[in-house]
């Protein structure tokens, strides 16, 4: 049934540009959406120079420009990720990537490289990740974007190149700024090279430059105490170096088993943050400050790092107390990842900024909602081995903040499906993780937890299975039959069997 509802979503291929949008209303709001979110940290557009081009779009007699139309589209497609609370127009959006995706694979495109080109191959990259649309794995991606950026000269300061204007100069170095945390985001999700030395480049961080004032030539640098547009991606570049020793330390085959590498790079990646903080925290004195959602991202990006680093020691620390600090840091960070995403520590997200946050975890794919679910599933398996820390006359103490993670992460989970996720392997684990624990608190023989175990599993298929027909009735043509659960090919029951007979053992042993 997934795989129907992937099928349904996609479009033709090839699928040509057009100049067709949604409603103004519509577009309006996703626009909204996108620089309120997703461009507050991922600096890519010039927004002046955007809004101009876009009003101008709506006059009926201005010829549409295909190459703004292009960025437009994609820009709309991120910017509906967080429209709604269940990604109502996930299936535009993958109109629009398709679109796009048709339009740059022209051989003449790549005749018109430049900072226009540029910035569209950022967007399409961000795009094809949030909306999962295509198989090609983000760090392969990034790793193109970072190559072409350097055949442009972007890796080099553009201060040492020829004369440029204000604007250029900036541009450029915003844009270098933006594929370096890309990659480096893709490096740690996927477990790949982080491509890049700090050896291999020298351009300097994006000047503390608000958008209206670059387009001046020779405008006033800002102090760090006042806050831009760009603080949040300036205080992230601060941290950069330290997070690069951190990926490299996790993918590199050659390094060494060291702790004592890793409680220093630990240092390092904290007194990176603690500094790029305070200088965040100085700008919330001001007239401007920083937004609630670029706080959350800032903050929710650092922990991903101080998690990753410590957790290859957190299985060790259940058996050695040497390793103990780690189970401590890995525990404290996916908590505090966790608290900025779940609905209860958000108080229900009624915050604009919260909301939007929220919805950018739950809905969208890739680096965001990998992490929440990497971080509650860590947290299950925190409160696992807390209930197994019987001594035989009284469970260990069961942190509260833990059990409710549990139920918050399942809900969560569920939420992610009836926003158009398909793969319910996320959900179908915590379900048995949930039962597992449930099972050990209440001192059930361990043909009784699996029994429960099997139970949980199949109330969460069936569960997951309500969403998709409500999904597939959406999408299925008018007319058409959600085709019957007898006719839809079960094979993957003989996996759940399997599943099912090794329990015992799995169970065991993770």
């Amino acid at each position: 049934m997934a795989k129907r509802i992937k099928a349904l979503r996609a479009s033709a291929w090839p699928t040509p540009l057009t100049t067709e949008l949604a409603p103004k209303a519509v577009c309006d709001s996703l626009v909204e959406c996108y620089l309120k979110g997703v461009e507050k940290v991922y600096r890519i557009l010039h927004i002046p120079t955007f809004r101009n081009k876009y009003d101008a779009l709506w006059t009926a007699d201005v010829e549409s420009d295909r190459d703004f139309v292009a960025q437009l589209k994609l820009v709309l497609a991120l910017g509906a990720t967080t429209y709604d609370d269940n990604f109502s127009l996930r299936a535009s959006a993958v109109q629009w990537i398709y679109e796009v995706q048709t339009w740059i694979s022209e051989p003449e495109f790549k005749s018109r490289l430049g900072v226009q080109f540029l910035q569209t191959n950022i967007l399409l990259v961000l795009a094809r990740e949030m909306v999962s649309v295509g198989g090609e794995s983000s760090w392969i991606a990034c790793g193109s974007l970072l190559r072409t950026a350097v055949s442009m000269g972007l890796h080099r300061d553009p201060a040492l190149l020829s004369k440029t204007t204000t604007m250029a100069c900036e541009m450029r170095r915003r844009l270098w700024n933006t594929i370096l945390e890309l990659c480096l985001q893709s490096s740690l999700s996927s477990g790949g090279p982080p491509m890049i030395t700090e050896g291999e480049f020298d351009t300097e961080p994006p000047g503390n430059f608000d958008d209206d004032q670059i387009i001046i030539d020779g405008a006033t640098l800002r102090p760090d105490s006042v806050f831009t547009q760009v603080s949040t991606p300036r205080a992230l570049r601060m941290t950069f170096a330290s997070r690069l020793k951190v990926v490299k330390l996790l993918n590199d085959l050659r390094s060494g088993e060291s702790y004592q590498e890793t409680l220093r790079v630990d240092a390092e990646l904290k007194a990176s943050y603690k500094e790029a903080n305070r200088v965040l925290k100085d700008c919330k004195k001001g007239q401007n400050s920083p937004t609630e959602f670029e706080l959350s991202v800032g903050d929710f990006i650092m922990r991903r790092y101080l998690c990753a680093l410590h957790f290859p020691y957190y299985g060790l620390s259940l058996q050695e107390p040497s390793y103990a600090f780690s189970r401590k840091m890995t525990v404290e960070s996916a908590f505090r990842m966790w608290s900025t995403v779940s609905s209860d520590s958000a108080g229900g997200a009624t915050s604009p900024d919260k909301q939007q946050f929220a919805r950018l975890v739950a809905c969208s794919s890739g680096f965001f909602r990998l992490s929440a679910w990497q971080s509650s599933i860590l947290l299950v398996l925190e409160l696992r081995s807390t209930v197994q820390e019987d001594d035989g006359f009284s469970l260990a103490p069961v942190r509260p903040d833990l059990l409710n993670v549990m139920e918050d992460s399942k809900s969560w989970n569920l939420r992610t499906i009836e926003a158009g996720e398909t793969n319910i392997k996320g959900y179908l684990m915590l379900s048995i993780l949930m039962a597992q624990i449930k099972g050990i608190m209440r001192h059930l023989s361990e043909t009784e937890i699996v029994e429960s175990i099997v139970k949980a599993g199949e109330e969460a298929m069936q569960g997951a299975l309500v969403v998709f027909e409500s999904l597939l009735a959406q999408l299925q043509p008018e007319g058409t039959e959600i085709q019957d659960l007898q006719e839809i090919d079960l094979t993957f029951m003989d996996d759940w069997d399997s599943l099912v007979s090794a329990l015992p053992e799995m169970l065991n042993h993770c």
